[in-house]
């Protein structure tokens, strides 16, 4: 099947940065949130994305004005159900995602496949929550989504090769590059990443190093263009707390217990870039390690 309009549901960091690669590559998007606010704040992030795009010369004034032309948003979760492709780009819990899509199944039609942009949730156990899995799968960006390249497409147990095709379809349209994961906690990138991240907490919480050792010496040692707690920060602590819980349920394995210091940063809610507070204090000019 031919894949033209795209719902993104969720208009945050990542469903905005969705929503922006998508309509640059010629679909139109349909996208919605549960406030208008938010909507709103999308869009000015989307259309600064490009502009700082078109000021660097990677696309013209034209591409950038198109793209915006593309986006319409709404606030009613039914309007996506007109759409070929939805992408669920909701916050990493279950039971919100499962809500998402039990809401939706009514108003889809009948050739629409659904995706999740989950980092770490079962595909097989979401889709068995719809009337299609067969044409359900993952479809996971890489965060910033115009800058990173890679994308995740994870097929389900019942997910048909139709389905994968015009996916990854989607994929090379977009001028990204599709890893095919099987459906085990975490998949590839996160099931790699995530303990190393953990294993730098757990390296600050025993005092092995402080915050800036850490980082620098991964960055130094490593060639890593972030340490692993910066980059813990920028992802989201909540988000990575939420994955190291998937890979140590999922898996039964203790080397995937998240550190205490991780769950206690969470419950403090210092959760990194987006509160202004996470292993670093980013309210002054310049960021500085909270421990």
């Amino acid at each position: 099947m031919e894949i033209q309009k795209v719902g993104v549901i969720g208009a945050g960091q990542m469903g905005n940065g969705i929503a922006h690669v998508m309509a640059l590559a010629g679909y139109d998007v349909l996208l919605t949130d549960i406030s208008q606010q938010a909507l709103d704040a999308a869009l000015s992030t989307v259309r600064g994305n490009l502009a700082r795009q078109a000021g660097r010369g990677k696309i013209s004034e034209a591409d950038m004005e198109a793209a915006m032309a593309r986006i319409s948003t709404t606030l009613t979760l039914g309007d996506l159900g007109q759409t070929d492709l939805v992408i669920e780009a909701a916050t990493e819990r279950e039971a919100v995602k499962q809500a998402i899509f039990e809401d939706l199944q009514p108003h889809l039609l009948p050739h629409t496949i659904l995706t999740s942009n989950t980092s770490s949730i079962s595909i097989t156990r979401l889709a068995s929550r719809t009337d299609r899995p067969e044409r359900f799968m993952g479809f996971h960006f890489m965060n910033p989504v115009p800058v990173m390249q890679l994308v995740e497409l994870i097929r389900g147990i019942a997910t048909d090769e139709e389905t994968f095709a015009a996916c990854k379809a989607v994929v090379d349209k977009l001028g990204k590059t599709a890893a095919s994961a099987e459906d085990f906690p975490a998949f590839i990138v996160n099931r790699i990443l995530m303990p190393m991240i953990n294993e730098a907490v757990y390296t600050l919480y025993e005092g092995v190093g402080n915050v800036r050792s850490i980082d620098e010496s991964m960055k130094l040692g490593a060639n890593h263009p972030m340490g692993p707690l910066e980059l813990a920060d920028f992802i989201g602590l909540d988000t990575c707390l939420a994955i190291m819980n998937v890979l140590h349920d999922g898996l039964a394995d203790t080397k995937y217990r998240p550190c205490p210091l991780l769950t206690k940063y969470v419950e403090a809610g210092w959760l990194g870039r987006k509160t202004q507070r996470g292993f670093y204090d980013y309210r002054g000019e310049v960021p500085v390690p909270t421990r």
